[in-house]
Formats: C-alpha cells, sequence, structure tokens
C-alpha cells in the first residue's frame, strides 16, 4: 500500500520547526511494509490544503495528515475539511468530557478556544485522543481515507501506533511487506563502490534493489526487498545481502543498521573493552552521540570535558610544556589527553579531541575547521590532524565523526 503524508503548519515552511513527525511516521509504515511515496509541507492556507489534499489522492488511497488542529485562529485544519467533504461541525460529547477531566486534573480552567477542540466535522470518524486535547478525524469515502492528526509529536506517535496502523491493517487486508538489512563500510569512496558493485547490482531481481547512503568516511548500504507476505522475501533478501557482504569483505565494519557510535559500541563488546572520552572542541557531544546507543553503560564509562587547558593539565594530566612547545591542538597534546582519561576513568580505550570550531580563532598554520584527534587502547595510541570547514556547529559534529571513525578504524586496524 502506497501512502503519503501531509505536514501542514507555517513554522515547518519558514523553518521555525523541523518536521520530525513525517519522517517517524515514515519509519513506522516501513515496518508494516507499506511505502511512504510522498511528503508534502504546506502552509495555514485553506486553498493550499485542499490542493495538497486533491493531488495526494490522485497517486494514493491513504492520506495522513498532520498539524493544523489546534484552538488558535491559524489553525485552520477542520475547517478546510468540512468544506472539502461538504459537511457541518458538531461538539462531540466525549471529546469534551475528556478535555474538562484533563483540565481539571492539572488545576487549569478551560477557555473558549479550548472547549472549541471538541468540536469535530461531521462526515469523520472521531478516534479519541488520550494524550491531547484535539481528536484525531478518520474520514472515509470512495475507499479513500485521510487521517487528520495532532501536530504534537507524543499525541500523533500514539495516534499512529495505538489507532491508525491498526485501523489501516484492516481496512485495506494489507498483506505487503518491505524488508531491510543494512551493513556499514569504510575504505571506499561512493563511486568506487558503485563500481565495485556494479555485476551485483545487476543481478538482483525487480523487487530487491540497493541504496548508498553516504557520510564521510562511512557508506551505509541498504538492500530493500518488497513483496507479499509468505512469498518468501526475507529468504531472498538475505542470501543476496550474504552475497554482498561476501563481495565486499573486509569493507565492511558492521552488519546491521547502526549508527556510527552503535558500530564502535558492537566492536567493543565483542572485544570486552570499555571506552572513556576526553573532550575539548567537541564539549561532550561524542558523549552524546555513545550514549544515544540503548546498552552503552556496558562499555561506557564516562567523559573529561576539558575545554580549559587548566583542565587538561591538572585532571589528564597533559604536561603544560607540550601545551606551550607544540599549541593546544596538536598531536601530542590529545595523546596525552586519550592516556590520562584512560588512567583518570580506568577503561581500556579512550577518543580524544581539541580543535578549533570557529569561527574565530584559527591561523595561518591551524585554520578554523582543524581538529586533532587520538585514539587509544591498553597504552597504545594513535592520532591525526584533519581540517573541515568554517561553520561551527557543522565543525562540532564533523569533529565528533571523525573521532568515532577513528576509533573504529583502530579497533579493526
Amino acid at each position: 500500500m502506497n501512502v503519503e503524508i501531509i505536514a501542514v503548519g507555517d513554522e515547518l515552511l519558514i523553518g521555525q520547526v523541523t518536521d520530525t513527525n513525517s519522517g517517524w511516521i515514515a519509519r513506522r509504515l516501513n515496518l508494516e511494509g507499506w511505502e511512504l511515496s510522498r511528503v508534502t509541507l504546506v502552509r495555514d492556507r485553506r486553498d493550499e490544503i485542499t490542493a495538497a489534499i486533491e493531488a495526494a489522492f490522485s497517486r494514493v488511497s491513504v492520506v495522513l495528515m498532520t498539524g493544523g488542529l489546534g484552538p488558535t485562529k491559524d489553525d485552520i485544519t477542520k475547517k478546510t475539511l468540512c468544506e472539502l467533504y461538504d459537511c457541518g461541525m458538531h461538539r462531540d460529547e466525549r471529546v469534551q468530557a475528556m478535555n474538562e477531566e484533563r483540565f481539571a486534573r492539572r488545576g487549569f480552567t478551560m477557555n473558549t478556544l479550548t472547549r472549541d477542540q471538541a468540536l469535530v466535522p461531521d462526515a469523520c470518524d472521531v478516534i479519541y485522543n488520550p494524550v491531547g486535547t484535539a481528536p484525531i478525524m478518520w474520514f472515509d469515502r470512495d475507499n479513500r481515507v485521510l487521517v487528520a492528526m495532532p501536530g504534537v509529536p507524543s499525541e500523533m506517535q500514539y495516534a499512529v501506533t495505538h489507532e491508525v496502523i491498526p485501523r489501516l491493517r484492516t481496512r485495506f487486508d494489507e498483506r505487503s511487506v518491505v524488508c531491510h538489512d543494512t551493513c556499514l563500510v569504510r575504505g571506499l569512496t561512493e563511486s568506487a563502490l558503485a563500481i565495485r558493485l556494479a555485476d551485483f547490482e545487476e543481478s538482483l531481481p525487480a523487487n530487491i534493489h540497493l541504496a548508498y547512503l553516504p557520510k564521510p568516511g562511512v557508506i551505509r548500504l541498504r538492500l530493500t526487498a518488497v513483496g507479499e507476505a509468505d512469498a518468501g522475501v526475507e529468504e531472498a533478501l538475505e542470501r543476496y545481502f550474504t552475497a554482498l557482504i561476501t563481495e565486499l569483505g573486509d569493507y565492511v565494519f558492521c552488519r546491521q543498521d547502526a549508527s556510527l557510535a552503535g558500530a564502535l559500541g558492537l566492536l567493543l563488546q565483542e572485544r570486552g573493552l570499555t571506552l572513556a572520552t576526553a573532550e575539548s572542541c567537541t564539549g561532550g557531544n561524542i558523549a552524546h552521540e555513545i550514549t544515544l546507543v540503548p546498552g552503552s553503560s556496558a562499555y561506557y564509562k564516562g567523559s573529561v570535558v576539558s575545554y580549559a587547558n587548566e583542565v587538561k593539565t591538572s585532571v589528564l594530566g597533559v604536561s603544560p610544556d607540550i601545551i606551550a612547545e607544540y599549541g593546544v591542538v596538536s598531536r601530542p597534546v590529545v595523546e596525552q589527553m586519550a592516556l590520562g582519561v584512560c588512567r583518570v576513568l580506568h577503561t581500556d580505550c579512550a577518543i580524544a579531541t581539541s580543535g578549533i570550531a570557529g569561527p574565530d580563532g584559527g591561523s595561518d598554520a591551524k585554520p578554523v575547521g582543524t581538529v586533532a584527534v587520538a585514539v587509544a587502547c591498553r597504552d597504545k595510541v594513535h592520532s591525526v590532524m584533519l581540517t573541515f570547514g568554517r561553520n561551527r556547529e557543522q565543525n562540532i559534529d564533523r569533529f565528533t565523526h571523525a573521532a568515532l571513525l577513528q576509533m573504529v578504524g583502530f579497533l579493526l586496524d
């Protein structure tokens, strides 16, 4: 089944709010074996919302909408849907009672706008929202289903998981499946990898395709198979994924869909190693990426954010003479930081960074975007100097990615 998403809100179009809902819905639909064919962002404008819905229904039978259901004047989705489905509105007494109970429990008083959240189009089936004031509205006409949901992520996620997906599966008796297998590759550029895999891609059947998802130094390869349930789709995917791994050999360093920090965690666990980080320019961002991985407490012990030089010297034991001779952004300094944090936090391995994130602070010898990265494991240490761009936020992310990749390579090589 093909599905489209329409996300409504001026704030999405001006970049004030990022549309995270569509990505979350896409991942959830994929688990069901349904394909998301398009995402459309529209402003809070009646004609634009209507045009987007009509265009979507010219292509698919299911449209999921998020946003525009709030109590304020700019939220016009309900009125627009009433016009589209040629109906009026009525007050749903159950929605009213649920909202009154929710407000009373929190000690708030309902005003006219919040009371009007209980107004719903006559043409919809109301799906009650236990985590918010705006109900979910299900429209079903001419074998086409439109579901209007709140834009608040927690409310939308509850609705999709507990109400929308089960109802759609029953409504359309869907039996399609979409399966993925993913691996992470290093040591090859995207073009070199594509050349190497040209014959493999030619051998793939029509229902299996390969996607390249590159980041600097790492390429995620995703193999996707589409078909009907009980048609051997998963078995076929496993067979071709095994062939892909065999073709690439040691270029593959992770055989599952993991972040770079997640792949590092798997390597550490396989080897029974523990890790700490000593961060200057990355300010704890490496620790953040590592601790996003469920179960990282099994191998990650902690971090010393040594932003100031006195923390590098007093806590990590970096020599002031080394800083004076080589500068704080240097290989000797980050090597001592890495060995120092291993000693302080009693770990086998460590990552250390010191750099110039910008936009100021660079020199001819060490321009903005320069970072020194050291990785250590059981008294062995390796360091590199790298240079990126001038954007501070991007540099912190790039420094983090480069440091994690250096640790992965150190453990493998």
